[in-house]
């Protein structure tokens, strides 16, 4: 019996680790082969490489994010070969399994819940009895209806074997991330998370763990995320951890982790600030919202001002890049509220805020008492809200551009002192990504794309728009951040020239005569005029560049910022001289 597994990732980047604990808890009984897509992949080209495999039975991982993509491969297998079985599970499939089987005629088989036991106990059947009845926590079909068996007990994950050990994965480890899984449940109750259901932590062996992540990063792995829904509730078994990966890594390996912020201990953070290396752990931190209300409503206990230590201490200590996520539009959270959500962690200054909108899922609290809150919402997925009570399809769309802006002027950190600045000029940081976002959509820019130099022209077009009146100013910082996240000094910088031909001669003769003026480290150099002329860039800016470095702080006076690009450094150096 031919058996293959797979999935459509998100991206290329990704894999899945579910079918992998398939394959290794089936063997040596079954030899499963894996193959992964993406969702991009064209339908017919996902069918024909499978096909081409002869297999007898298909196994589908099942997410939000490929459900759709994914049931126009099983129509299209079935029908070219009705003979296959199809097989599906994972959290798209689990809940409402009754409305599945219905509608979609050509699953044969969902597997509900934990699969590794189930889908073994499954495969048993199709190579020899096809007593159905006898696999725990299955639907399929007998005739004309549709039968569900009760699922067993929960696998003791200790006993699991490595899903990391096949060798046809050792050639991508470098390329891709790696998911890893030290525990599975969650001990919080959050509705609108699928996690809140499965009652209880329950943990991997901690020295397989060890074994299989030494493995890992010996076979080239670069990122590693952690995938447990909250790795730090723990403190000790965090700290083991922590240890371990510090004192085993790799270079150039990455840790990424979900972490709940607000029962972080303090001393595990000091620990991390003192011992970690910078750069190989990242945390994500699931924030959603700091309406207390909110998070009553939606059962989710947390301490916002315990919270803010976390990421305050995490980000002084200049070690971890911390992540945090919001969610627009859980029960009763309004326009109004959601400004103060993201205005009180934006204050935090995360490198990356993610802005999303809330899913609602099957299987979770929030779905099955959508009507408490007169939720609208997609009915396919990603399940997507479209309203509320209190927040309507129209305050959605505002609060989209936000997320279009942010994520483009503040995650990707083009442009950290010019938006630091700006924000500073309006009324709260949630207005200036919202009336930027606002005239975003009205310029048509979301429907197009952008090269580098597009977002800073239309960011100086919105402020010319709007009149700002420091925008001399803004454009100044502009050009520090343009160029000081460049290695080479560009052709033509989306700006116009301020000075001509002999205005810049005639500064670069006055640099020639008072280096040491300009700073030892500018003197030590030794540049003559021809490498000033093809290594350098100078420009005016209306404020004391030096003052700014120093203090970050403007006084208006005119200065001379002089740029040198050395292919040998990462980024260009900034020298300064008054004028």
């Amino acid at each position: 019996m031919k058996i293959v597994c797979t999935t459509l990732n998100a991206k290329y980047i990704h894999t899945n680790l579910a079918i992998r604990y398939l394959k290794a808890y089936a063997k040596p009984e079954f030899d499963i082969e894996i193959v992964e897509f993406t969702i991009k992949d064209p339908t017919l080209n996902i069918v024909t490489d499978l096909i081409q495999r002869k297999p007898d039975v298909i196994g589908f991982s099942c997410y939000i994010w490929n459900i759709e993509e994914t049931l126009k491969v099983i129509k299209m297998i079935k029908k070219i070969n009705s003979s296959i079985r199809i097989v599906v599970g994972g959290p798209e499939v689990t809940y409402d399994i009754y409305e599945w089987m219905e509608r979609e005629t050509n699953i044969d088989f969902i597997v509900i819940g934990e699969g590794e036991e189930t889908f073994k106990q499954l495969l048993h059947q199709l190579s020899h009895n096809h007593d159905f009845s006898q696999v725990m926590g299955i639907a399929y079909r007998e005739g004309e209806r549709i039968r569900i068996t009760p699922q067993s007990n929960k696998i003791d994950l200790r006993e699991l074997p490595s899903p990391f050990r096949f060798e046809e994965d050792i050639p991508h480890l470098s390329k891709r991330v790696t998911y890893v899984e030290t525990s599975r449940g969650c001990p919080f109750n959050c509705q609108f998370c699928l996690s809140s259901i499965e009652v209880g932590v329950r943990y991997f062996d901690r020295e397989k763990i060890k074994n299989d992540i030494r493995y890992l990063m010996k076979n080239g792995a670069k990122t590693i995320k952690f995938v447990d829904r909250t790795f730090n509730i723990s403190r000790s078994y965090a700290l083991e951890m922590f240890q371990f990966l510090i004192d085993e890594h790799e270079k150039d390996t990455v840790f990424q982790f979900e972490i709940t912020a607000d029962i972080m201990r303090p001393e595990v953070i000091e620990f991390l600030n003192k011992e970690a290396p910078k750069g190989l752990f990242r945390f994500e931190i699931g924030v959603q919202s700091t309406n207390d209300f909110t998070n009553e409503l939606v059962m989710r206990k947390q301490n916002f001002e315990k919270l803010t230590r976390t990421v305050t201490m995490v980000k002084d200590g200049g070690k971890i890049a911390q992540h945090l996520d919001l969610i627009a539009g859980l029960p009763e959270e309004d326009y109004v509220s959601f400004r103060k959500t993201f205005n009180d962690v934006f204050a935090l200054r995360p490198e990356e805020l993610q802005l999303g909108f809330l899913k609602m899922l099957r299987g979770t609290g929030l779905r099955i008492r959508a009507d408490e809150h007169q939720y609208i919402y997609m009915d396919h997925s990603p399940y997507e809200i479209l309203g509320n009570n209190v927040l309507s399809f129209e305050d959605i769309i505002k609060i989209k551009q936000v997320e279009d802006v942010l994520g483009k002027y503040w995650n990707d950190h083009r442009m950290d002192h010019t938006i630091e600045y700006l924000i500073h000029h309006f009324p709260s940081p949630f207005d200036f990504f919202q009336e930027f976002g606002s005239y975003w959509e009205t310029q048509g820019w979301a429907r197009i794309g952008h090269q580098l130099e597009d977002l800073f022209t239309r960011l100086v077009q919105f402020l010319q728009f709007i009149k700002f009146k420091e925008l001399e100013t803004v454009v100044g910082l502009m050009k520090i951040d343009y160029l000081s996240k460049t290695k080479y000094k560009p052709r033509k910088p989306w700006w116009e020239p301020t000075l001509t031909k002999q205005e810049r001669s005639k500064i670069y003769q006055a640099v020639l005569q008072k280096q040491l003026q300009i700073g030892q480290k500018f003197e030590a150099l030794h540049l003559n005029e021809r490498d000033l002329y093809k290594h350098t860039l100078v420009e005016e800016l209306p404020f004391d560049l030096g003052k700014y470095l120093k203090t970050k702080t403007i006084v208006k006076t005119n200065t001379f910022m002089i740029v040198h690009f050395d292919s040998t450094q990462e980024k260009a150096n900034f020298y300064y001289v008054s004028d």
